[in-house]
C-alpha cells in the first residue's frame, strides 16, 4: 500500500461484487470511490436486474443502474457454467473483499461461500446482505418496500389520518450500504493488524431498526409506540412545516433561543414569555395552538422573504424545494455535488452526484461512468486465466 497522503485511501484493493439492485452495488461504488478496483460480476444477457428499471433512462442506459455502478468493471459470468464459475471463484481468491446478496446458502451451493473462499484466502472479507439475516428470515425476500412496512418507519410517516407512507427513495437499502461499507472498513483495519479477514453479515430490517434512533428509544426507554405525525416532530416544536402566504416553510427551532428569535422576527416577542411556550416541553403540550399563532404571522408574507429574515437572525428555516432546488442549492453553497463521468475514451457521458465526504488533503476523484454490460469481460478472463 503507498503512503502518499494524496493517493486514494483504498488504492490496491480489490473488491468482487456478486451483489445487484442497490445497497450491495452502493456500497462496492462507495469503495470504488475511494480507489478500491472493484469487478461487478453480472449475468450474461440480462445484467443486473437494475439496468432494466426505468424509465428514466439516460442516453446510456437505466439512471438507477448508473446512480450505484459507477467506477466498476463489468465481468459477465454465467455461474450455472462450470468454466465461469471456476473464474469466479479465482475472482474470489485474490479478492481483499467479496460482496454478495443472494439469498441465504446461494453463493454456498456454488462453492462461494465465506469457508472454502477463507481457506484458500484467510484474509478475505465478506460481506453478505439479506433482506431479514440468515436465520429465521432466510426465506424472505428483501425489498426495500417491504421493509420498510414491516420495520416500522412507514407506521411513522405520512399524516395522522392518512395511508402509511414509504420514505420518497428506497432509504433502507441505502441506509444497509452504509452500514456495509462500515463494517468492511472496520474488517479491513483489524486485517491490519492480525492479517485474518472476517465474515460480515448486515440485513435490511437490523439496518432500518438501527436508524429509527429517538423513535425506537421512546418505545425501549418509555412503552412509547410512535404514530404518524406529519410533519411534526414528536419531541420539538416548532420543528414542522409552517404555512406562509405562498406556500409551505420548514422552520426548526432546536432551542429556547432559537425560538426566541422566531418570535421576534414575526413580531410576536410576547409567546416567547408566554407559559404555553416559554419552553419546548410547553410548546409541544400547546403545538396546534402554537401552530396557528405562528401561521397567522406568516400569511403576512412569502416563504422566501420569511426565510431570508429568520436564517438572517439565526433560526433554522428554509422553503421546500425539488431534488433539483436542492442540488442548485448546494451549488450555490460552494459544496460542488456533482461530478462529471466518462467513457473509456475521456469523452463525458454525464452527470452524478458526488462522494460525499471531502478530503484534505485531497486525493483524485474517480470519474469513471458506469460500465456497460461485459465491457470488460475479455481483459478481466484473461487476467484471471494467467498468473495471480
Amino acid at each position: 500500500m503507498t503512503l502518499d497522503a494524496t493517493a486514494r485511501p483504498l488504492e490496491g484493493l480489490l473488491v468482487a461484487d456478486f451483489s445487484r439492485v442497490l445497497a450491495g452495488p452502493l456500497a462496492s461504488m462507495t469503495l470504488a470511490d475511494l480507489g478500491a478496483r472493484v469487478v461487478k460480476v453480472e449475468r450474461p444477457g440480462s445484467g443486473d436486474d437494475t439496468r432494466s428499471w426505468g424509465p428514466p433512462f439516460s442516453p446510456t442506459g437505466s439512471t438507477y443502474f448508473e446512480s450505484v455502478n459507477r467506477n466498476k468493471e463489468s465481468l459477465c459470468l454465467d455461474l450455472g457454467d462450470r468454466d465461469d464459475l471456476e473464474l469466479a471463484r479465482e475472482l474470489a481468491r485474490r479478492a481483499d473483499v467479496l460482496i454478495e446478496n443472494f439469498k441465504p446458502g446461494g453463493m454456498d451451493r456454488l462453492g462461494l461461500g465465506y469457508e472454502p473462499l477463507a481457506r484458500d484466502n484467510p484474509g478475505l472479507v465478506y460481506a453478505s446482505i439479506t433482506g431479514f439475516g440468515s436465520a429465521g428470515g432466510a426465506g424472505l425476500m428483501g425489498y426495500d418496500f417491504v421493509v420498510q412496512a414491516l420495520g416500522g418507519l412507514m407506521s411513522i410517516t405520512g399524516e395522522p389520518e392518512g395511508q402509511a407512507m414509504k420514505a420518497g427513495v428506497a432509504l433502507v437499502d441505502v441506509l444497509t450500504a452504509k452500514d456495509a461499507t462500515i463494517g468492511i472498513l472496520a474488517a479491513l483495519q483489524a486485517r491490519e493488524g492480525h492479517g485474518r479477514g472476517a465474515r460480515l453479515e448486515v440485513n435490511l430490517l437490523s439496518s432500518l431498526q438501527g436508524a429509527l434512533a429517538n423513535q425506537a428509544q421512546a418505545y425501549l426507554g418509555a412503552g412509547v409506540i410512535p404514530g404518524r405525525m406529519g410533519n411534526d416532530h414528536p419531541s420539538i416544536a416548532p420543528y414542522q412545516l409552517l404555512t406562509c402566504a405562498d406556500g409551505p416553510l420548514a422552520v426548526a427551532c432546536g432551542n429556547d433561543g432559537q425560538f426566541g428569535r422566531l418570535t421576534e422576527v414575526l413580531g410576536l416577542p410576547l409567546l416567547a414569555t408566554d407559559e404555553r411556550f416559554a419552553t419546548n416541553r410547553d410548546r409541544v403540550r400547546n403545538r396546534v395552538e402554537l401552530t396557528a399563532r405562528l401561521e397567522e404571522a406568516l400569511s403576512r408574507d412569502t416563504a422566501r422573504n420569511w426565510q431570508d429574515a429568520l436564517v438572517g437572525a439565526g433560526v433554522p428555516a428554509g422553503q421546500v424545494g425539488s431534488i433539483a432546488d436542492g442540488l442548485a442549492y448546494a451549488e450555490e453553497l460552494g459544496l460542488e455535488p456533482c461530478i462529471e463521468v466518462r467513457s473509456a475514451d475521456g469523452s463525458v457521458t454525464g452527470r452524478q452526484v458526488r462522494h460525499p465526504v471531502t478530503w484534505t488533503p485531497a486525493f483524485p476523484a474517480r470519474t469513471q461512468a458506469p460500465p456497460l454490460l461485459g465491457q470488460h469481460s475479455e481483459d478481466l478472463c484473461t487476467w484471471l486465466t494467467g498468473p495471480a
